[in-house]
């Protein structure tokens, strides 16, 4: 899988969230961009995903407008964003998830720590 897949951004952005409502990190621009590797991700692709996630409701808080022809730009801050319950629970127990996180588990890193808050004992 791609660093820029859709599952893939989905779980670190998850997994990110979830961690910042378990309180085990804070959440600072800097490291969110660099755990979902936001150096890879265009804007638009972004806006895309995060669109799709809060209509899936797995997350709350991002405020996506329609800009032009098929572009979204997400108009408030990223701190902003929230886990809900079922984004809690997608990451957990959806097949792809698991998949994604065993495979970045390898991967060393802050993200390969945060992985260990949704393996269950």
């Amino acid at each position: 899988m791609a660093k820029d897949d859709y599952d893939v951004i989905v779980y670190k952005i998850l997994l990110y969230l979830y961690g910042v409502m378990k309180r085990i990190i804070i959440f600072q621009e800097a490291s969110f961009n660099m755990t979902i590797s936001r150096a890879k991700i265009s804007e638009e692709y972004l806006a895309d995903v995060l669109r799709m996630m809060q209509g899936e409701g797995l997350i709350d808080g991002a405020k996506i407008i329609k800009a032009w022809g098929n572009d979204y730009i997400l108009t408030n801050d990223i701190s902003e964003l929230s886990i809900t319950a079922a984004g809690i629970r997608y990451l957990k127990e959806n097949s792809t998830m698991k998949k994604v996180g065993d495979a970045l588990e390898k991967v060393p890193g802050a993200l390969s720590n945060l992985i260990g808050i949704v393996k269950p004992l």
